[in-house]
């Protein structure tokens, strides 16, 4: 059976490694604008992924299971995506500084033989700690920050602001490895 990954995203694709030897990517063209967000945040990003997933099974690719995530950052109720521009990383980061935050992340997998889907929703709380203007600015001038959720990325030079976590530590990075294993095995 094919295995296929509904994302870009570079993180995505190294978490697979420890799951997969070989995997193909397809893009989803899913429009995630689409999904009204109704304050429920781990609907929300199962819906995400959901539509990403069901976008590449439409392509009617035989004998493949489809992989799709979506990952979001929330704090006071507020979803932060990937900043738009430097200005809206400092703010996202001074948000953040000295806070717990949550990242959820939605899994969708399709078996294209038995039509078989699972959705889940994983969530982390990142506790954050105190950060000078002076350690954002730096952060943010190397522009790690500037395609990752939150404006901050735990697996790179971000997670030196990271105290401590409660959850899943790839569920911050992108891909909940546990719970899309045992969500592998149940679909097979």
């Amino acid at each position: 059976m094919k295995v296929i990954l509904a994302s870009a995203s570079e993180r995505r694709k190294e978490l697979l490694f420890r799951l997969f030897e070989e995997f193909e990517v397809v893009v989803s063209n899913f429009d995630e604008d689409s999904v009204v967000f109704s304050g429920n945040l781990e609907e929300y990003v199962k819906t995400l992924s959901y539509g990403k997933a069901k976008e590449i099974s439409k392509s009617s690719i035989k004998d493949s299971l489809i992989i799709a995530a979506d990952t979001i950052v929330s704090i006071d109720g507020k979803i932060l995506g990937k900043p738009k521009d430097k200005q809206e990383a400092v703010n996202m980061l001074k948000t953040l500084s000295g806070r717990e935050h949550k990242v959820y992340s939605g899994i969708t997998v399709i078996n294209s033989n038995s039509s078989k889907i699972i959705q889940d929703a994983v969530c982390t709380t990142v506790y954050f700690s105190v950060l000078s203007d002076e350690e954002i600015l730096s952060y943010v001038e190397t522009n790690e920050p500037m395609d990752k959720a939150g404006a901050y990325g735990i697996q790179g030079h971000g997670g030196i602001f990271v105290e401590k976590i409660d959850g899943c530590f790839y569920n911050v990075v992108g891909l909940p490895l546990n719970r899309l294993s045992k969500i592998i095995k149940e679909i097979m």
